[in-house]
C-alpha cells in the first residue's frame, strides 16, 4: 500500500461541495480543510505509487471545482 497527501485548491465557494466528493473516494481516507495556501487536505492509500498520480488525475481534478493540486507522496523509514 502507497500513502499520500494531495493539497487542493478549490473555486471559491466550492471548498465544502469538493470536500463532500472526496469523502466519498475510497483510496481517500481523510480530507481537512485548510486555511492558508490551499484549501483542502487529502490523505489517499492506494494500492502502490503508480495509482497515486491515477487516482489524483481521474478521481481528484475531475471534481468540479477543483483547480490545482500538489501531490505528496510519503514514505516510511525501515526499523533498521
Amino acid at each position: 500500500m502507497a500513502i499520500g497527501y494531495i493539497l487542493i485548491n478549490t473555486a471559491p465557494t466550492h471548498e465544502h461541495e469538493v470536500y463532500t466528493k472526496l469523502s466519498k473516494v475510497s483510496e481517500i481516507v481523510e480530507v481537512h480543510p485548510l486555511f492558508g495556501e490551499f484549501d483542502l487536505i487529502a490523505k489517499v492509500e492506494p494500492e502502490d505509487f503508480d495509482k497515486i498520480g491515477e487516482l489524483v488525475v481521474k478521481k481528484i481534478r475531475s471534481i468540479k471545482g477543483v483547480i490545482d493540486t500538489k501531490t505528496l507522496p510519503a514514505y516510511k523509514f525501515s526499523n533498521k
